[in-house]
């Protein structure tokens, strides 16, 4: 594995001579209609599946998966296997510096963990490729910006994985929406209503498998033993549920929803006020992030209110499955509600939207006629033509969903424990706030968590200047705008 630094990387091959004429260069300007895209896939365990079928899908387009890259040894062997099997030549690299300076790649495709995300992001953008980042697009917002600040510098187009953006019945239901087909928006709703059963609870570190090289899995985050074996053993999957490396179901699937949220409300900007309610309750587990949150933007057209539950919606129950089937509000579970003055939308997945009177009643149902791999097609058509406006989900976008996710949780992690009594006090003056976090109670007793004892955690109401992207009078909250980044793996402060 090469040792060299982000400094030695940044003064390498990739940025002198032949190499940066290469990369400088618009992809109309070097290629034929007929020329191959080159992709290079960063994670693949997971969400990286996806990934890669979708660019073979796109075979036909001149997409080529040409190099993968992955810190689990395992996992790299067992895709080599399968890409030598659909006849693929491709290299595999552990490290992906070193894949940014050996292989000529038009396009980097990320799907890691995601304190990963943006430091990949924006090393690929340096080297002049266009980039495919999975959600959210950053562990925290001012690194979500910066991978905005190096896809302009750079020119780069930088698509993120919402792939609700390349639904045409969503985008269709949005311009009616705006367009007054209801009226004023009074409400804006996300929901993650999700089962998620504990990762139990260790007794210490737990031992890094030999196939992983935690160095790099760790990147920009400490390099610190982990503290879980779940399902997938002790690095997999539950990195979600820690603050170092994931943002809880907020951003792990909420954030799918809380943009769809933010693009039915038009606004494109963080909002001015946050505040949040939850906590990690119903067991006892290594985990940090709450199971059952509340979170609430206060934009001037209208509230976004985000609802997390990890709970089961019937008590006991431990199938693990999504809890849709049983906990419902107006027809949805993970989704978004639209409430207008002369009635509400419904999305219930990544496709369709359903339009209800003020009665409930289907007045009209947008649903079929979507492609299965459209956002990954959308991306590789602006590759083509260099015009980032032709993104459904430029990064810009994605940086604005993704740090709504991480602002509602800075008030939360600066809560603190309080009875009912007191929250409902301080959530008097939010509107919506009393049936939303009245719906919460009642899931909670249902899971026999009496929050008289059990208390929740209350977040503060958190001012924001949303042209600066920092927050009004609260050093402590500004801190967690950002994080300690360990050496060599440090986002830039210009990049």
């Amino acid at each position: 594995m090469s040792q060299f630094n982000r400094r030695h990387f940044l003064k390498s091959s990739l940025y002198t001579g032949a190499t940066l004429a290469w990369t400088a260069k618009s992809w109309a300007a070097v290629k034929g209609a007929n020329d191959s895209i080159r992709v290079g896939q960063v994670g693949f365990k997971g969400r990286g599946q996806s990934h890669l079928s979708g660019y073979r899908s796109l075979a036909p387009e001149g997409v080529k998966i040409t190099a993968l890259c992955d810190v689990d040894s395992k996992v790299m062997d067992a895709n080599l296997e399968t890409a030598k099997k659909k006849n693929e030549t491709v290299t595999g690299y552990t490290d992906i510096r070193q894949m940014l300076e050996k292989e000529k790649l038009d396009v980097v495709s990320i799907a890691t963990p995601n304190h990963w995300h943006a430091l990949a992001a924006i090393w690929a953008i340096q080297a002049g490729k266009d980039v495919y980042c999975e959600k959210p697009v950053s562990n925290n917002v001012w690194e979500g910006r910066k991978i905005v600040e190096a896809a302009r510098k750079y020119n780069r187009i930088v698509q993120t994985g919402t792939q609700s953006r390349s639904s045409r019945n969503i985008a269709e239901a949005v311009k009616m929406v705006q367009g007054g087909k209801l009226g004023k928006i009074v409400i804006c709703r996300g929901l993650c209503y999700k089962r998620r059963d504990t990762i139990g609870k260790t007794e210490g570190a737990q031992e890094v498998p030999a196939n992983i090289n935690y160095d790099l899995w760790c990147g920009p985050a400490p390099l610190t033993p982990p503290r879980r074996n779940g399902k997938q053993g002790p690095i997999h999957y539950d990195w979600h549920w820690f603050w170092a490396y994931g943002a809880g179901d907020l951003g792990n699937q909420g954030i799918h929803q809380m943009d769809i949220a933010r693009w039915f409300l038009g606004v494109n900007e963080l909002s001015p006020r946050v505040w949040s309610v939850g906590g990690r309750v119903g067991y006892v587990d290594d985990a940090e992030t709450p199971n059952t949150q509340i979170v609430y933007h206060e934009y001037r057209k209208a509230p976004l209110i985000f609802e997390v539950r990890g709970l089961p919606a019937v008590p006991g129950e431990k199938t693990g499955k999504k809890s849709e089937d049983m906990d419902k509000y107006r027809g949805a579970s993970i989704g978004v509600i639209v409430e207008c003055e002369g009635g509400y939308v419904t999305v219930p997945n990544y496709t369709s939207a359903i339009f209800h009177d003020k009665e409930g009643k289907v007045i009209q149902e947008l649903k079929g006629g979507e492609e299965g791999n459209s956002h990954f097609d959308n991306f590789i058509h602006a590759v083509k033509t260099r015009k980032r406006t032709d993104l459904r989900a430029e990064i810009w976008e994605g940086h604005l969903s993704s740090a709504l996710c991480h602002t509602g949780n800075i008030s939360y992690r600066l809560g603190k424990k309080a009875a009912p009594g007191e929250m409902l006090e301080k959530m008097k003056a939010l509107k919506g706030i009393d049936e939303t976090f009245g719906r919460m109670k009642e899931h909670l007793a249902r899971n026999n968590v009496d929050i008289e004892k059990d208390k929740l955690t209350i977040g503060p109401v958190l001012n924001m200047d949303p042209k600066v992207e920092k927050f009004v009078g609260n050093k402590l909250a500004d801190a967690l705008l950002t994080r300690e980044y360990r050496a060599p793996y440090v986002v830039p402060e210009r990049v």
